[in-house]
């Protein structure tokens, strides 16, 4: 290549002083023209990028060790935050990056095209610092939020993923325009025209973004909830809510991920107002076989009284019932007339009495033992009541407590409960004992 050549390319006459120093160390090498001053050039390059890394090393070193030190002696949560997220690190690179775009075309004068070229790729290197930093700041919010109580059950991680989508964005379109040096004006035209594409990559996206703002605006799920999703197999604690899944941990250890528009589109169960009020309902019954179901005698009435929760109520019951035959003038001798005392009706009085003095039921709450609809399984005597403490496994043996006194007690009061035959009934029923 001649001297013509290196003209068009290079700029000799602003050649600064320390081109001009290293080309001359270089030539008396006995190089040529042309080798000197690409030499030149990749020992100008390498001196340059040398300096930078040195400055960034010190900086880095002499910033983030200061900083580490006062952050420890700090009280404050918040700075530990903000290094463990590499803010200081981040912040500290816009330095170098700063001295290169002022110094580059001092050090580089007389080389128009190659200064043109660094000077493009410094404008990157800082958007791309820039949008380092801005996520730090963004993770270290979202990080902190989380240590306060008032913000712990919050979507925090989609709220998150959706400002650093916005960043990455527009550190995009700062980037294409930067390498094509048109302006972000028209990027931002020609996406308006690839919309429709745009919406059909990032409809997840777009439909998480949505969901989350609605489930957060209507408070319809937190993160510590216990929820379940049948359709997903889901019951258990929400572990995270982020823009695109919500992760919950099953009562099984498992975990089960599902869209966060789900939560939208599908319905659920949320068991927060339950686990709020304090207390968990028990709904279950005991099924009576029906052919035991009957009036009481005279001696079966005064053998009840002899359970101490009864006697009162029994007392009061015979009272009102005597008192109602005797203004109606029934005929006692047919059981049917008038009003008597059943063996289901005291083991209903005695199953309601029974939960009202058990201390782990909730009284302030509805307490109630019924009838069902008979079935062909016999009648259904079901109690309904809360315990006062919705921890799953103290209200298990709360309830199991409960109906293993009742099941127990049945037989009192010259009840039977309904179960299907068994292959030994079968057996009994024919005369067989083995």
């Amino acid at each position: 290549m001649n001297t013509d050549t290196i003209d068009q390319i290079l700029d000799p006459e602003n050649f600064n002083g320390f081109y001009n120093w290293f080309f001359n160390l270089l030539l008396n090498l006995g190089l040529s023209e042309y080798q000197t001053h690409i030499a030149t050039t990749i020992a100008l390059l390498s001196s340059f990028t040398v300096v930078m890394l040195f400055i960034d090393y010190i900086i880095k070193n002499i910033c983030i060790g200061l900083v580490k030190s006062f952050a420890i002696k700090s009280k404050t949560k918040f700075d530990d935050i903000l290094i463990e997220n590499n803010l200081l690190q981040n912040v500290t690179h816009l330095i170098p990056v700063f001295v290169a775009k002022l110094l580059f075309p001092i050090f580089f004068r007389g080389f128009p095209n190659l200064t043109k070229f660094m000077m493009g790729i410094t404008d990157i290197f800082f958007i791309v610092t820039i949008t380092l930093v801005l996520r730090s700041i963004v993770l270290s919010f979202r990080d902190y939020s989380k240590t306060k109580p008032s913000l712990a059950d919050k979507p925090i991680d989609s709220y998150s993923q959706v400002v650093n989508i916005f960043i990455y964005f527009f550190a995009a379109v700062f980037i294409y325009s930067t390498i094509t040096g048109d302006s972000p004006n028209n990027l931002f035209i020609s996406l308006g025209a690839a919309s429709a594409i745009l919406m059909l990559v990032f409809k997840d996206t777009i439909l998480g973004f949505v969901a989350s703002i609605q489930v957060s605006t209507n408070d319809m799920v937190r993160v510590g909830d216990w929820i379940e999703m049948s359709k997903f197999g889901a019951d258990g604690t929400v572990l995270e809510i982020n823009l695109s899944t919500v992760k919950i941990q099953n009562f099984d250890k498992t975990i089960t991920t599902i869209p966060t528009y789900f939560l939208i589109s599908d319905s659920f169960k949320n068991y927060r107002g339950m686990q709020n009020s304090g207390g968990r309902r028990i709904k279950r019954s005991i099924n009576i076989k029906m052919s035991s179901i009957r009036f009481l005698e005279k001696e079966e009435i005064e053998n009840l009284k002899k359970i101490q929760l009864l006697a009162p109520y029994i007392e009061e019951r015979q009272k009102e019932i005597d008192e109602f035959n005797k203004s109606t003038n029934a005929d006692q001798s047919m059981p049917v007339n008038g009003r008597r005392i059943t063996n289901i009706g005291m083991f209903r009085a005695y199953a309601l009495r029974y939960a009202q003095q058990n201390p782990n039921i909730h009284k302030e709450f509805f307490l109630m033992v019924r009838h069902l609809q008979p079935t062909e399984h016999g009648l259904p005597v079901e109690l309904y009541m809360f315990t006062n403490s919705t921890q799953w496994v103290f209200y298990e043996n709360v309830m199991a407590d409960i109906f293993d006194h009742l099941l127990a007690t049945v037989t009192y009061f010259n009840l039977e409960v309904f179960e299907l035959p068994s292959s030994d009934d079968v057996r009994h029923a024919f005369g067989k004992t083995n």
